[in-house]
C-alpha cells in the first residue's frame, strides 16, 4: 500500500477540451519519465468461456444458456504461441472464465510448455481460485496475476453479481501479492447507476491494495446480459480515469484495453495510449473460438499486431524488447514495491 499519493477530484474526471488535453499530456509525460518511451506488448489467448460466476455485465455469465461453451486445446495454443506468435510479443496472458477445470487441463500444461520452449513472460487472468491452484500456477512459471476488483462499492458489487463477494475478492488480491505474485487489478468506468463518489472510491481502493498495475475498462453493454440496453460508458470519463491513475501511481503498468475501441470506434485505443498507458495486447485466440469469448459483444474489435504497432507509432512510443515479467524481476524493489516519487494532485484549468 502507498499512502503518500493524492486521489483525483470529480472536477478532473469531468475535464474536456483544453483542460483534458493538459491532463492527458501530463499523464503521458509522467509515463515517459518513469518507463521511457517503451510499451510492453503481450499476446492474450482466451482458453475457456465456461464460468461459474454470474456477473450482470458479462456475456459469459453462467445464466447465459445460449452461449456455446468451449475449452481450447493445449496443443493448438502451444503450437500457436511457440511457433507462430508475432515477433513483437514478449509476454502472453492466459485468460478464461472462472473455470478450474480449464486451469488444470489447459492452463497448467500450457504454462509448462511456454517455460520450457520460450522466454515469454506469463501472466494469467483466471478469477478467484483456491490457494493451492494459485501455487501450482506460480510453480509452473506464471508470475503475474490479473484479478480485477471491478467495483469499489460493496453494495453495487453485490447488485451486479460480481465474482464471489466483495471481501473475498479483495482477500484474494492480498493473498496473491503476499504469495509473491505481481498483481494487476482494475475497475469499470461508467456502470449503470455509478456515481461520482463511486468512481473516486475505485481510486482509493486501488491505491490501498498491493498492486503493480491497474486498468480502467469502459462499461460496454453486453449483448447477452441483463444490462444489454444500458448506455455505453463515456469514453472521456474512461480516458480521464486512465490519466488520473497514471498521475496517482507513476510506477504502475497501465494497459490500454481493447474495449476503448468499442467505446469510441477508430480512436479510443489511440487516445488511451495518449493518457500514459504503457501496455498493449494482441489477441491471438484462435478465430474459431474467440467469437464465443463473450465479454461484451459478438462483434469484437480484435487488436492485431499491425493495429497495435500503428497505434504505438502514432503516439511516438516504441515496443519494449524486454518482457513485462523480466521488467518486474529486475526492478529495484524495496519491501516488494518500486520506489515511488510522490505526485501531487494535478490542477489543470
Amino acid at each position: 500500500m502507498v499512502s503518500n499519493v493524492s486521489l483525483p477530484t470529480v472536477e478532473q474526471l469531468g475535464f474536456r477540451g483544453a483542460a483534458q488535453n493538459a491532463l492527458h499530456e501530463r499523464a503521458a509525460s509522467i509515463a515517459v519519465e518513469q518507463f521511457g518511451r517503451r510499451v510492453f506488448i503481450r499476446a492474450v489467448v482466451e482458453v475457456s468461456n465456461f464460468c461459474r460466476e454470474n456477473c450482470a455485465y458479462c456475456g459469459m455469465r453462467r445464466d447465459n444458456r445460449q452461449l456455446p461453451r468451449f475449452r481450447a486445446r493445449h496443443d493448438q495454443l502451444a503450437e500457436l504461441l511457440v511457433h507462430h506468435r508475432p515477433d513483437s510479443v514478449t509476454d502472453v496472458n492466459i485468460q478464461a472464465g472462472e473455470d478450474p477445470v480449464a486451469v488444470r487441463e489447459v492452463v497448467l500444461p500450457l504454462i509448462k510448455t511456454l517455460r520450457r520452449e520460450t522466454a515469454l513472460g506469463v501472466s494469467v487472468c483466471l478469477g478467484t481460485l483456491d490457494h493451492k491452484l494459485y501455487a501450482e500456477l506460480k510453480n509452473a512459471g506464471a508470475s503475474i496475476y490479473i484479478i480485477k476488483f471491478e467495483i469499489a462499492n460493496p453494495s453495487a458489487y453485490a447488485s451486479m453479481n460480481a465474482p464471489g463477494n466483495y471481501d473475498e475478492r479483495l482477500n484474494h488480491i492480498r493473498h496473491l501479492a503476499g504469495a509473491g505474485w505481481r498483481v494487476s487489478s482494475g475497475f469499470i468506468a461508467g456502470l449503470p447507476g455509478q456515481s461520482d463518489q463511486d468512481i473516486l472510491a475505485n481510486f482509493a481502493l486501488a491505491r490501498d491494495l498491493p498492486l503493480d498495475g491497474c486498468s480502467v475498462s469502459p462499461f460496454i453493454a453486453g449483448d447477452e446480459t441483463p444490462l444489454a440496453q444500458a448506455p455505453t460508458a463515456d469514453i472521456d470519463l474512461t480516458l480521464n480515469c486512465m490519466a488520473a491513475l497514471r498521475l496517482m501511481r507513476p510506477d504502475w503498468v497501465i494497459p490500454a484495453v481493447s474495449a476503448l475501441n468499442l467505446a469510441e470506434p477508430g480512436a479510443g485505443y489511440y487516445r488511451g495510449l495518449r493518457t500514459g498507458a504503457n501496455l498493449v495486447t494482441i489477441n491471438l485466440t484462435p478465430s474459431d473460438l474467440r467469437g464465443d469469448y463473450l465479454l461484451y459483444k459478438r462483434d469484437r474489435f480484435i487488436m492485431t499486431e499491425e493495429r497495435i504497432l500503428d497505434a504505438i507509432a502514432k503516439v511516438g512510443l516504441a515496443p519494449s524488447t524486454q518482457s513485462l515479467a523480466e521488467f518486474y524481476h529486475t526492478e529495484n524493489k524495496v519491501n516488494g514495491s518500486r520506489k515511488l516519487k510522490p505526485v501531487e494532485t494535478v490542477s489543470v484549468r
